[in-house]
């Protein structure tokens, strides 16, 4: 047996390695963010616009779960950086739209270039019984965490 290789397969041993690949997913993600000198949030913040389009602050506040008071700052050092600008909103001219600038949008570009090819690179060699036995089950896990929090 290898040393620190957790044997067996029952609830324990399935958490250790949720924990294990967690780790090491974390590590890849932080890795691809800090190239950019972007942080957790402010990542979360040009994804969020990334796949949604402009939003407004509240909107965003609302996505990446904080305050309104919050998402100002990110907003703000994200525009400092040239990743994101505020315009007015079409509909409502009380509120502002955040969307991405092109500079934005090539990182983001860039991250999701980056986060397919992991994708890849991870699911390679598994089947697609495989694969989508470990989506069924990370849906399953995902679930039943969300409505423990709630």
């Amino acid at each position: 047996m290898k040393e620190g290789k957790i044997v067996g397969s029952g609830p324990e041993q399935a958490l250790e390695k949720l924990f294990a690949l967690a780790a090491v997913t974390h590590q890849y993600m932080e890795q691809g963010m800090a190239a950019r000198g972007l942080t957790r949030a402010r990542a979360s913040v040009l994804w969020n616009l990334h796949l949604r389009g402009p939003m407004t602050q509240r909107a965003l506040a609302e996505a990446i779960e904080v305050t309104p008071r919050n998402v100002t700052g990110l907003v703000d050092a994200l525009e400092a950086d040239g990743f994101v600008a505020r315009g007015p909103h079409p509909g409502d001219r009380r509120a502002t739209l955040v969307a991405l600038t092109d500079s934005g949008a090539e990182t983001m570009g860039g991250l999701r270039g980056e986060y397919d090819q992991g994708a890849v690179r991870l699911f390679d060699g598994l089947t697609a019984s495989e694969l989508a036995g470990f989506v069924t089950t990370a849906d399953h896990l995902i679930e039943r965490l969300a409505q423990e929090n709630c």
